[in-house]
Order: C-alpha cells, then sequence, then structure tokens
C-alpha cells in the first residue's frame, strides 16, 4: 500500500484543501477479503447447511461484494491515517474519496480530498483600541427603574374627559372601501390605546379627543406596502363607537407596591436595596455583554485566517435547524417552512473563526478555566434565583449544563486576556442606552 501527494492536480481555490493520490494493493484486499469471509463463514447460516457449515463458495456468493467493499475501505482509511500521523496533519472534517481510473495492474487508486485546520500565531494586540463602557449605579437609575416596574403595573380607570395620548380606549369599528365592509375592518369592543402605534397613524390621530359614548367617522390611508393588496395606498371609511375612555393609573410606590415587587414586610427601604442589587448585577451583565462583543470583534479582525467549508457547511446546517425549530415552537404551522442552511453560510463563518481563533489563544496563551472561575459563573446564574444552593446543584448535576458554564468561564478569560493586551478607554454611557430605554 503506498502513498503520494498529488502534485499534478491543480491549484485548489480553498487554501486549506490537500489532495493525495493514494495506491492500494489489490493483493492486500484480497488478502482482508478472504479473511473476512471465513470470520463470517463461522456462523453463516443457510438453509440445507448447519451453521458454520456453508461452503466457502457459497459464502463468497452472498457476501464477497460487501466484504470487498469493506475490505476497500478499511485499506484506505487505514492508510489514510498513517499518512496524517506521519505528516502531523490536522484533518477538519470528513475526508472524500474519490477513484482513479485503473492505472497499474494490481492496484486500485485514489484520491483523498481533505481540508486541513488553518496553522497561525495570535496577532500581538499592542495598539488596537478598545472603548470600555462604564456606568454607576446611583440613586437616580434606581428611581427609573422603579418607574419602569409602576408602569409594567399600569391599570386603567375611567377617564372622564376627552382621550388623550396613552389613553386606553374600547370601540366598536367598521371600515369600508367604496361603501362596502372589507375583511378585517370590522371589530366589537376592541382595546385602542392612543398614540401605542398598534392601529395605522391616521385612525390613532382621530381618536384624539374624543369622548365616552361618542361616535365618529372619518377617512384612513393604508400605506402603498400594505400587506393586503386590495387596501394598499386604497383611502378607506371608518364609522368608531367610543364605548370607554380610560386613563392610565401608575401605582403608588408604598408597602403595597413592595409587596408585589416580593418585600414581604413591604418596606420601602428594602425594596430599593433590592432593585439596586438587581441593576447593578443587570447593568455589569450589559456591561461585560459589549466588551466582550468587542472583544472578539478585535480577535476575527486581527487574526485574518482561512477556515474550513466543511466546519462552515455543519455549523450552517446546524444554524438552519435551530432557527427551524425556534419557528416551529413560535408557530406549529411553520414546521414546513423552508430554512435553507446557505442563508446562514456567512454568519456561521465568523462562528467558526471565531471558535479556531479563540482554541488557539486559549492554547497559546494558557487561559484554560480553573474550577473556581467555573463556580463563580454558576454562582453568578444561581443568584438571581429564590434557592440558590438549588440551583448550583442543578448545574453540577449534569455535565452538560456545567459545560455551558466553563464556556463563559473561558470567555471570560479570553476577554480579560484582550483587556490585557489592548488599548483600553473608559468611556461613560448613559443609562437609557444601555438598558434599551433611550426614546
Amino acid at each position: 500500500m503506498e502513498t503520494t501527494q498529488d502534485t499534478t492536480a491543480p491549484a485548489a481555490v480553498n487554501p486549506l484543501e490537500r489532495r493525495l493520490d493514494m495506491v492500494v494493493a489489490l493483493s492486500d484486499i484480497d488478502r482482508e477479503v478472504e479473511q473476512q469471509l471465513k470470520r463470517i463463514a463461522k456462523t453463516a447460516k443457510m438453509a440445507g447447511f448447519r451453521p458454520g457449515k456453508v461452503p466457502m463458495k457459497m459464502v463468497a456468493q452472498m457476501y464477497g461484494a460487501e466484504a470487498r467493499s469493506e475490505a476497500v475501505g478499511a485499506a484506505v482509511e487505514k492508510a489514510f491515517g498513517t499518512l496524517v500521523r506521519e505528516q502531523n496533519l490536522r484533518v477538519a472534517g470528513q475526508p472524500r474519496i474519490e477513484p482513479k481510473p485503473a492505472g497499474v495492474e494490481g492496484q486500485m487508486e485514489f484520491t483523498v480530498i481533505f481540508e486541513v485546520f488553518p496553522e497561525f500565531q495570535i496577532t500581538d494586540l499592542a495598539g488596537r483600541a478598545i472603548e470600555r463602557p462604564t456606568l454607576t449605579v446611583g440613586d437616580a437609575e434606581v428611581d427609573q427603574t422603579i418607574e419602569v416596574l409602576r408602569k409594567q403595573r399600569t391599570t386603567y380607570v375611567p377617564a372622564g374627559r376627552p382621550a388623550e395620548q396613552g389613553d386606553r380606549l374600547v370601540v366598536d369599528f367598521t371600515g369600508r372601501k367604496d361603501g362596502a365592509e372589507f375583511d378585517g375592518g370590522k371589530a366589537t369592543d376592541y382595546p385602542v390605546f392612543v398614540g401605542g402605534g398598534m392601529m395605522l397613524p391616521d385612525f390613532e390621530a382621530a381618536l384624539q379627543g374624543v369622548t365616552e359614548g361618542q361616535e365618529k367617522a372619518f377617512d384612513v390611508k393604508f400605506p402603498d406596502d400594505y400587506h393586503a393588496k386590495d387596501l394598499a395606498g386604497s383611502t378607506v371609511q371608518f364609522t368608531v363607537n367610543v364605548k370607554k375612555v380610560e386613563k392610565p393609573q401608575l401605582p403608588e410606590v408604598d408597602a403595597a407596591f413592595a409587596r408585589a415587587l416580593g418585600i414581604a414586610d413591604g418596606d420601602i427601604a428594602k425594596m430599593r436595596a433590592e432593585v439596586r442589587a438587581n441593576l447593578e448585577r443587570e447593568v455589569a451583565k450589559r456591561l461585560r455583554a459589549r466588551v466582550k462583543e468587542q472583544a472578539m470583534n478585535l480577535l476575527v479582525e486581527s487574526n485574518p485566517i482561512d477556515v474550513p467549508q466543511a466546519m462552515v457547511q455543519i455549523e450552517a446546517q446546524q444554524m438552519a435547524e435551530n432557527a427551524l425549530r425556534d419557528l416551529q415552537q413560535r408557530n406549529p404551522q411553520m414546521k414546513n417552512m423552508p430554512v435553507e442552511a446557505s442563508w446562514f453560510t456567512d454568519q456561521a463563518a465568523r462562528r467558526v473563526k471565531l471558535g479556531l481563533i479563540v482554541a488557539e489563544l486559549v492554547k497559546a496563551k494558557d487561559l484554560h478555566v480553573k474550577p473556581e472561575q467555573v463556580r463563580a459563573v454558576v454562582d453568578d446564574f444561581a443568584a438571581t434565583f429564590e434557592d440558590p444552593k438549588e440551583v448550583v446543584r442543578w448545574y453540577y448535576s449534569q455535565p452538560q449544563r456545567l459545560a455551558e458554564a466553563e464556556a463563559l468561564a473561558m470567555e471570560n478569560n479570553v476577554v480579560d486576556w484582550v483587556l490585557a493586551n489592548a488599548q483600553v478607554t473608559d468611556k461613560a454611557v448613559a443609562f437609557d442606552e444601555l438598558m434599551g430605554n433611550a426614546a
């Protein structure tokens, strides 16, 4: 059996692709086939013969093709494995084996096509810049968060006045196009928030100033790109009967409000302290996420490497399957929705590239996680639950769950290394902008 580097093939477009010519002696194949058939013959069953007494000729007729196929595969696999070890190749993905036309008598020739992992060294980050966002949680941020919590618990009471922005109306309405009612243009006891953006802008604008018991007719212009083609760009007429006009009422920050947030004795000071603690944890998480995104982007930009396409295809397929699964969970009727792996190729390539860079960085800089780092991640997860000890036990009871914490701990090590080696500038970030409350 012989293996040779294919020097006649044209240069591959993929710089990580390798092609090897492999020659396997037919005598080796025949010897392996004979041995396999002898093993099969010991237990072969056939009508008219006792087990193990079937003539070898008949065994060969029944199992010869299968045995030869397995022998060829085993011979090629063995030769390829030997070559990989001898040349210290890091094979990425499954090799593709292509038979070649018969050449020299007494031998079989193959071309093995495969990819290897890229070889590279982590680029020095000296001089590369990162802006680290900073934010200190103070009384103002606590007050804003409590205000958000109040708004989440808004109730509505009779307004006793004309409708204003933010009011909730309960209405009956009928829409007509050219005098005829159209599908979807009629509802009873329908809640509408003035200025809420749930209805067409013209519809909500017409409800400003209406009063309870009032009937109002007005025109509404549908957008040109409206999803219902028969209404797109059309002007229709609505008649609305206003049944209720309700204004928002926020709860007072009192003992009842504190109890609603889980403070058993209704102590407002305790409530504020808990809100601050939760807010500090969330702010730290979001700040860390932004730094992590910058750090990972910097690693990708600083280390332009080629990635094995086989790994990209596997990752893209996995992403497509996950996307389809997510769609099905949201709407079971979308189970037959076509989701192509090719849609995710670019994103998959970046994921694979980042994974290779991070793996090389962890190895080169010895950033492997320590047990105490994993425990710190798990403790951070558990801190937001009522029984942290039970959450910790839950994580450590399953290797797969703990692996998630280990991966996050390793990412933390990578981010810390980037921050220690890049040029970091702290920059204050606005609370609303960080928390996604900006107007």
